[in-house]
């Protein structure tokens, strides 16, 4: 398993999903409020309006604030993330620039096309996303046994528990996979997740970036390199 293989590191459990996050004040349990005045509990205000919800909060109703949360945290440790090296690429051509508008596809796979939108991303607080699927495609490369288990500890430390701060947002059932897989990872452990996150920046981050000054400076760049030639 993940043992001994980083600095510090300690395996993952991966049948514990609690959240261990702060409770909201709007959602603190009602009994809270029967404590210290019963009499209040069991005659509420006429205008005391009902709780919307009937489950257990941190299952139901909490989604947008745990992902308001989970945003403010990734702006405030951003400074504290570990530098990761842009990829080595050649300057870009105009007909690069064009082609990234026009196709994610063309965008990821040229090395100068992920290295702006990976800038892009920082700003957006959201660069993880790339920096993961980065890891994966490396991890694929691989062909020792104990590189890919240590790669894929690192990889799990990173981005798949709950409680890194580069935590990826995937759904429960690419988790589940993923934790019943790292019993024996193979180069290909992470696939299912990082299709999830490549699907989730082409529909979510990519049309941004194209609105956005980073790529529109780049456009401008171009046309003026293409009027002086």
């Amino acid at each position: 398993m993940c043992s001994g293989k980083r600095n510090g590191y300690r395996p993952p459990d991966f049948n514990a999903q609690i959240y261990t996050g702060p409770v909201p004040a709007d959602r603190e349990s009602p009994m809270a409020g029967s404590e210290t005045s019963p009499s209040h509990a069991q005659h509420p205000s006429p205008t005391q309006k009902p709780n919307t919800c009937c489950f257990c909060w941190c299952c139901c109703c909490s989604c947008s604030w745990s992902e308001d949360a989970k945003r403010g945290r990734r702006k405030a440790q951003e400074t504290r993330l570990e530098p990761f090296p842009c990829e080595t690429c050649t300057k870009p051509t105009v007909e690069d620039i064009k082609q990234w508008s026009q196709s994610f596809d063309k965008l990821m796979k040229n090395p100068a096309g992920r290295n702006k939108f990976r800038e892009f991303l920082r700003t957006e607080y959201s660069e993880e996303n790339m920096l993961f699927w980065l890891a994966c495609e490396d991890l694929k490369k691989e062909i020792n046994k104990s590189a890919i288990e240590e790669k894929a500890c690192v990889i799990y430390e990173d981005y798949i528990s709950i409680l890194s701060p580069k935590e990826v947002s995937l759904d429960s059932r690419v988790r589940e996979v993923i934790n019943r897989r790292m019993q024996d990872p193979t180069p290909h452990i992470f696939e299912d997740a990082q299709l999830q996150i490549y699907t989730l920046m082409h529909r979510d981050s990519y049309p941004r970036f194209l609105n956005s000054s980073i790529y529109r400076s780049l456009v401008q760049g171009g046309s003026r390199s293409s009027s002086e030639s």
